[in-house]
C-alpha cells in the first residue's frame, strides 16, 4: 500500500460512519485525502482524523470528483441516489446498505469468505447484512471442509443494528422504566429496554421478515450455493452493541466437534471462546469493539448425527459493517482492483 488514495465516507456522522473513520486511522489505510459527507442536517460538523479537523460536507452530485473509494453507510435510498454518480466520477462505491446486494452485477463480499469475487466488480461492491457477515465468517471454514447442507439460525440483535439513535433510545427507555415512567419509542415500534421482540422489518407472505430473508438470500450468493437450505428467526434484544447468533448446521458428511474446533481455531476472523467447566462462552459485552467473530459452545446436535451447534457473538458496527467495508477497500488496493473493466447497470 505504498500509494495513497482519496476516500469519501458517505454517512460520516452515523454510528457506522464514525467507526469507518476510526478503522481507517487504526489500520493505517493509505488516505491521501478524506472527504466526509452527510445530510445537510449534519453539514458543518467538525470531525478529527489523524490529528486534522475535517468539516462534514452536504452530499451533492459533485461530491465524488477526484475520489478513488467511497465507503457508504447512509441508507439504501441515498446509495441508490449517489452510487452511479460516484462510479461515473471514477470512484469505487463500497455500499453498506441493502440497495445492491442481490443485483447480479454487484459482488457481495466477505473478504474471509469470497475475496475473489471483488475482482468482478463494475464500480459497486456490496457489504452484506450484519447477521449474514457474522454467520458466514464462522460457518464458511467448516463448509469448506465438509459441505453444509442446511443452516438453522436464530439471532439476538442489539440496538446498534438500528444506528446510534436507537442505542440512545434504549438507554433512555431503561432510565424511564427504572424511574417508574413510560418509555418513549421513536426508532423501534415497541420498547426494547427490558424487552425483546421479533425483528421489526416487513414480513413476506410466508411470515418471514426482511432481515431473515437477507440471511437466506445473501448467504446463498456469498457461498455460491443457490440451493443451500437456510432458515432464520431474527430477534431484537436489549443489548446496546454486538449481535449474537445460535447456529445449527447439518453437514453432508459427519464433522466431529474436535474437528470443528480445530478448523475454527485456524479460521481468519474467528476466535474460539469457550470454557465448559466455567460455563463461559461468547457474550456481546466481550465482542463489542473487537474485530473477530467470537465462536463457542460447539457441540454435537443430539437430534442429528451429522449436525453441530455453535454460538457466536460479533460487533455489528465493526465486523458486521464498517470493518468489512474497510477490508474490502484494503483488498481492492492490495490486488490493484480499483479500476473496473465495465460499469454495472444498476
Amino acid at each position: 500500500m505504498s500509494k495513497s488514495y482519496s476516500v469519501a465516507i458517505l454517512g460520516a456522522t452515523g454510528a457506522v460512519g464514525t467507526e469507518l473513520l476510526s478503522l481507517l486511522e487504526e489500520r493505517h489505510f493509505p488516505v491521501a485525502q478524506l472527504r466526509l459527507l452527510a445530510s445537510p442536517r449534519s453539514a458543518g460538523t467538525i470531525v478529527t482524523f489523524a490529528g486534522e479537523n475535517i468539516p462534514v460536507e452536504p452530499v451533492s452530485d459533485r461530491s465524488f470528483d477526484d475520489i478513488d473509494i467511497v465507503l457508504a453507510s447512509a441508507g439504501g435510498s441515498t446509495s441508490k441516489a449517489y452510487a452511479t454518480k460516484a462510479v461515473a466520477a471514477g470512484a469505487v462505491f463500497i455500499d453498506n446498505s441493502s440497495a445492491f446486494r442481490m443485483h447480479p452485477d454487484v459482488p457481495l463480499v466477505v473478504p474471509e469468505v469470497n475475496p475473489q469475487v471483488a475482482a468482478t466488480h463494475k464500480g459497486i461492491i456490496a457489504n452484506p447484512n450484519c447477521t449474514t457477515i457474522l454467520m458466514n465468517v464462522a460457518v464458511y471454514p467448516l463448509h469448506q471442509v465438509s459441505p453444509v447442507k442446511r443452516i438453522v439460525a436464530a439471532t439476538y440483535q442489539s440496538a446498534s443494528g438500528a444506528g446510534a439513535r436507537a442505542m440512545e433510545e434504549v438507554k433512555a427507555q431503561a432510565q424511564a422504566i427504572l424511574a417508574g415512567n413510560t418509555p418513549i419509542t421513536e426508532i423501534f415500534p415497541y420498547p426494547l429496554a427490558f424487552n425483546l421482540f421479533p425483528h421489526n422489518t416487513p414480513l413476506n407472505d410466508q411470515g418471514y421478515c426482511e432481515e431473515e430473508m437477507k440471511m437466506v438470500n445473501e448467504t446463498r450468493k456469498i457461498f455460491a450455493e443457490p440451493q443451500l437450505q437456510i432458515t432464520a428467526t431474527c430477534v431484537r434484544v436489549p443489548v446496546l452493541r454486538a449481535h449474537s447468533e445460535a447456529i445449527n448446521l447439518e453437514f453432508e458428511q459427519c464433522l466431529s466437534v474436535a474437528e470443528a474446533k480445530e478448523i475454527l481455531s485456524q479460521a481468519p476472523g474467528v476466535r474460539v471462546v469457550e470454557d465448559f467447566a466455567a460455563n463461559y462462552f461468547p457474550m456481546p459485552i466481550d465482542a463489542s469493539g473487537r474485530d473477530e467473530v467470537l465462536v463457542g459452545r460447539i457441540r454435537q446436535d443430539i437430534s442429528h448425527p451429522r449436525g453441530l451447534e455453535l454460538w457466536l457473538c460479533g460487533d455489528q458496527i465493526r465486523k458486521g459493517a464498517a470493518l468489512n467495508a474497510v477490508q474490502i477497500a484494503e483488498l481492492l488496493v492490495a490486488k490493484n482492483l480499483l479500476q473496473p473493466s465495465e460499469v454495472a447497470a444498476v
